[in-house]
């Protein structure tokens, strides 16, 4: 990436990031003791970037303005995302691999070694015991492994979707170490409210999809720098769809049973992480 601007730190540049996010310029905003500087993909051209940024700071309407971006220059920048949101890819990868190695659900015996506690008892028949379980034979890995399991192609593609543009994001904005912990937390935490709720027979990263969504949407609400970039709007839909599953709406359209508890404290979740992540962005 080449540096096109170094405005003083105090200038808030949210408003000309969304316009190039519009355009599709891939860029980063670098902050530095006393400046900011905007970096953008190698291909764009530098002089079109400070235009823009002129004519965004003057005010005026940017209708007819034509920013030209090289096909490669997406191309090149789509890698060098995978390439610093390797983690977010992992999950995606890891939550395909076992979603297909359970067979949406359909192979048993893979399930129950990724599911919140063992199924199947010693006397062959579902088990009935409890958490407690998991630590007695030592198998922690139960309390986040339901996240990957998916039981149709709608579930996993709607699920990996906002890993991508959530999770990549905070990935590259806050750190792997935020990611990793966010996902640690709010996936053990909503599994298992959703088992208390309704059994071991669940699965999904969508208590995770909701704690990234509500975490960016309140970091960005409460945070004048470092943005995360969503609109604010999406905790209008988070709350939308909460309503919908828990009315039926969802299941009656045919979406398959719906873990509405494993959102709800997913969103929680992401909501309460807000202290940490500061914490860790600090230390940065």
């Amino acid at each position: 990436m080449i540096k096109v601007l170094s405005v003083p730190l105090g200038e808030d540049l949210t408003e000309f990031t969304q316009i190039l996010w519009r355009y599709e310029v891939p860029h980063r905003v670098v902050e530095l003791e006393h400046t900011q500087e905007v970096w953008v993909a190698v291909g764009v051209e530098p002089a079109q970037i400070v235009a823009l940024y002129e004519k965004c700071r003057r005010g005026e309407s940017l209708e007819g303005f034509v920013l030209a971006i090289p096909r490669a220059v997406g191309q090149t920048d789509l890698l060098s995302q995978v390439k610093q949101a390797w983690m977010s890819c992992l999950l995606i990868a890891s939550s395909v691999f076992l979603t297909f190695l359970i067979s949406f659900g359909d192979n048993l015996e893979w399930f129950r070694l990724f599911s919140i506690i063992d199924l199947i008892g010693a006397d062959g028949n579902l088990s009935q015991s409890g958490l407690s379980s998991n630590l007695d034979s030592f198998e922690i890995w139960r309390f986040i492994t339901p996240i990957f399991l998916h039981f149709s192609g709608l579930h996993i593609a709607f699920n990996v979707l906002w890993i991508w543009i959530v999770g990549s994001r905070i990935e590259i904005y806050q750190g792997r170490l935020t990611l990793c912990l966010l996902i640690l937390f709010s996936g053990v935490i909503s599994n298992i409210a959703q088992y208390f709720d309704a059994g071991p027979m669940f699965g999904g990263l969508s208590g995770v999809v909701f704690a990234f969504l509500g975490y960016a949407w309140l970091w960005d609400k409460t945070q004048s720098d470092h943005r995360i970039g969503l609109p604010q709007s999406i905790m209008g839909f988070l709350i939308f769809w909460l309503v919908l599953g828990y009315a039926g709406v969802l299941e009656a359209l045919q979406l398959g049973a719906i873990a509405n508890t494993a959102h709800l404290v997913g969103l929680l979740a992401g909501l309460a992480f807000i202290p940490f992540g500061k914490l860790l962005a600090t230390r940065r």
